[in-house]
């Protein structure tokens, strides 16, 4: 088999070691193997990294186990060929596994070329991954005080949920804060709280005011709003910083919200998922099989059995499928349109992958070709 790489290795990575294992070959075709162990504190990292360069290592590998690679890639990014493998593609066969096996079989991968890359974003877009991945967990978070205080709200018979659509609008905070301070709410006094197009409401939002609403229940209402309102200024902190890294990337931003669908935060996302080079990807349908929007492929005796889609990146795929669901109401469109020819044969959640992938497709070609959407005649 041929040699790809003459001076390698691989790194097996766990939680407090990490066992290299290197592969020398010489001008006559000798191959010698050394093998060491070194802690993951970062002390030992750097002492890992001077034992490669006086090898003269130039590419390595490892499987991407947990995070504990994170703090390995960093540092030794700048100095090496890095290939992060699905640890799923490049198991050993059945037999003695030790650390020391895995490491020397993951350099004997490499040395012949057999792993695949793994995609690892530069640091910026990884900086905004965690960015909008932290921003989705507190959204998550700031959904769950809301419906902790809906349902407080209700079990004392405030059903203010029911005259007005959004309660933590404008008009329906101003109720809730004065709700908190005096513990009531007098009818005279809503006008002074609600919006004008809800003036025809007033007699209904006074009478859904009116409850059985306890101190305890109070209580627990105002814990729930200092939280949200917590919540609300970390987000706020966040997408600064969002805004502060996407500024490199303007451009492409500003392709991505041509798409129906798409707003400005759904395009942080995406940038931060799938980078902008589309290099990484050799077609749209790697990009989509990633992600995990790709129709499945289980197939014996000449049956297909099934085409359930693949696991992949959720939160790419969540966000894509939110924009399906958002472009799904623009029925003049022609994604809104493909949207509800496919609802009414296949059903609504099968549309809404379909769709996700269809814009996916389109979102790898308007980065590649640096083209933004147009609807097609």
């Amino acid at each position: 088999m041929e040699v790809l790489y003459k001076q390698c290795a691989g790194l097996d990575v766990h939680s407090e070691t990490i066992v290299a294992c290197v592969l020398l070959e010489d001008d006559q075709r000798n191959v010698t193997k050394e093998t060491e162990t070194f802690p993951t504190l970062t002390k030992d990292l750097f002492r890992l990294l001077k034992w490669l360069e006086d090898r003269q290592v130039t590419h390595i590998a490892m499987e991407s186990t947990g995070i504990y690679w994170k703090p390995i890639y960093n540092i030794l990014e700048d100095y090496f060929d890095i290939t992060l493998a699905n640890a799923q593609r490049i198991k050993n066969v059945p037999g003695r596994k030790t650390d020391v096996c895995d490491a020397e079989w993951i350099a004997k991968l490499l040395r012949h070329g057999l792993i695949k890359k793994s995609f690892v974003p530069p640091e910026d877009i990884r900086e905004l991954r965690d960015l909008t991945r932290l921003r989705k967990k507190w959204i998550g978070h700031m959904t769950s005080e809301k419906n902790r205080i809906q349902k407080v709200l209700e079990a004392s018979n405030i059903k203010l949920g029911t005259v007005i659509s959004d309660v933590f609008g404008k008009s329906g905070r101003n109720l809730l804060e004065h709700l908190m301070s005096e513990g009531y709410i007098d009818s005279k006094e809503i006008d002074q709280h609600i919006h004008g197009r809800m003036a025809h409401k007033k007699s209904q939002i006074a009478d859904s005011l009116f409850g059985t609403l306890t101190d305890h229940q109070l209580f627990l209402i105002k814990q729930s709003w200092m939280h949200l309102a917590y919540l609300e200024n970390l987000i706020s902190d966040i997408e600064k910083r969002i805004d502060n890294l996407l500024e490199k990337y303007q451009e492409e931003v500003n392709l991505l919200i041509t798409m129906p669908g798409i707003k400005k935060d759904t395009a942080a996302i995406i940038i931060a998922e799938i980078g902008v080079d589309m290099g990484q990807f050799p077609t749209a349908k790697h990009l989509s099989s990633w992600a995990g929007l790709s129709p499945g492929n289980h197939e014996s005796a000449g049956k297909r059995k099934s085409t359930r889609s693949v696991k992949g990146n959720p939160h790419i795929k969540t966000a894509l499928c939110e924009s399906a669901w958002a472009v799904s109401r623009s029925r003049n469109k022609r994604l809104g349109i493909a949207y509800w020819s496919l609802a009414a044969r296949r059903g609504k959640k099968k549309a809404l992958v379909a769709i996700g992938h269809r814009m996916l497709t389109i979102v790898y070609h308007m980065l590649q070709n640096h083209e933004p959407y147009h609807e097609t005649q």
